[in-house]
């Protein structure tokens, strides 16, 4: 029994250019969802301007996890209320 390769070979390239074409028009109406989205709301607002405090004062001299700056940098902020909210 002889099997002729070259009509195989087109079957599989007819095949894939069909799944091609359909990927690419599942990620174009995709693409369009996302646009409609609502815009984000909500953030701070946070001054530092004309703040004469230096790292070390807020921080203190040994050195501190990243965790820890980020809860003294907030503790600052509310302290001396320089937040919008």
């Amino acid at each position: 029994m002889k099997y002729n390769y070259k009509k195989l070979a087109v079957k599989k390239k007819t095949i894939k250019r069909k799944t091609t074409t359909k990927r690419k028009a599942t990620t174009k109406k995709k693409a369009t969802k996302s646009k409609a989205k609502k815009p984000a709301f909500g953030g701070y607002a946070i001054s530092f301007a004309g703040r004469t405090e230096t790292a070390e004062q807020i921080f203190g001299k040994k050195p501190i996890a990243p965790s820890e700056m980020t809860k003294k940098i907030w503790a600052f902020v509310k302290s001396k209320s320089l937040s919008n909210r």
